[in-house]
């Protein structure tokens, strides 16, 4: 039982390590905290649904044409409303990124019903039997489309221009612009980056909880995932993603189940109090 209930425990943690990773990459280039990265996800899995059951597409083929489509969603979302918020009060940012998640959220209560789907992903049911543990099929597929996804953009932001160039704007912007870098574009990027990611987490996400509009409220869980591991770092998120993700899983197999629903804030408390900055994050001092 420790050892089914850790691999799920793995695979969910990478799903909110992937919703994390979104968090991180838009506030490290712009400062903004998008609370509806969630809703993000979700999107990108009903447009991942309505492609295999409607488009009848092969399966890996609707994954990347998804992809596509959840960039160019975040490019035009930052284009025409998004970009306007850097620079804006934090509560101004947070209220109007709540707003966004309860827009896009009655939007696909409209578009594609308030009814729960079963989302299509082969294999997903099937299971591997390791000597006495049985393994679910849709779980490992989701630890191992992680850690691709994580050696993935690694690569991009340590070899690629692009990335260097995104990494150069989370430091800091205004060097960045003065060093002849499009700052704008690399927004554009960066949200079009971060809906991708949403749009695979989501890919990942429905099979296990199968499909509805209020899947994106567990983004709620991806965020104390992104304050645990240090807001702004990278390996921070993915760490932090998978370790909320075991901890909830364990504490809902060994202790009483409505200890599953609170546990990960119970972990976040409890490492903030260690380090208050999370545990990859860097305490910066200003000057006044």
């Amino acid at each position: 039982m420790f050892w089914q209930l850790l691999v799920s425990g793995l695979a969910l943690g990478c799903v909110y390590a992937l919703i994390a990773l979104g968090f991180v990459l838009v506030y490290k280039a712009t400062e903004v905290l998008n609370f509806a990265q969630g809703e993000f996800m979700m999107i990108g899995a009903f447009v991942a649904f309505s492609l295999l059951s409607y488009g009848l597409l092969p399966f890996w083929v609707a994954v990347l044409l998804t992809l596509a489509i959840m960039g160019i969603f975040g490019a035009i979302l930052n284009r025409l409303v998004l970009r306007f918020l850097v620079g804006e009060p934090t509560f101004a940012i947070v209220m109007f990124t709540i707003g966004l998640s309860i827009f896009l959220r009655s939007m696909a209560g409209m578009i594609w019903s308030t009814d729960t789907e079963s989302f299509p992903m082969p294999m997903a049911s099937e299971v591997v039997h390791i000597s006495a543990v049985a393994l679910s099929v849709g779980n490992l597929l989701i630890v191992g489309v992680t850690l691709a996804l994580v050696v993935i953009l690694f690569l991009f932001f340590r070899f690629t221009d692009l990335g260097i160039a995104m990494q150069a704007t989370s430091q800091n912007q205004f060097a960045t612009y003065l060093m002849g870098i499009n700052v704008e574009r690399i927004f554009s990027v960066t949200w079009a980056l971060s809906a991708a990611v949403a749009g695979v987490a989501g890919i990942l996400l429905a099979p296990i909880l199968f499909l509805h509009k209020d899947m994106g409220f567990i983004g709620l869980k991806a965020f104390p995932a992104a304050v645990l591991g240090g807001f702004g770092s990278i390996p921070g998120a993915i760490v932090g993603g998978l370790i909320i993700g075991v901890s909830e899983n364990l504490a809902g197999g060994f202790l009483p189940i409505w200890v599953k629903d609170i546990f990960a804030y119970i972990v976040l408390l409890v490492v903030l109090i260690i380090w208050p900055e999370g545990i990859f994050g860097i305490q910066e001092k200003k000057k006044v």
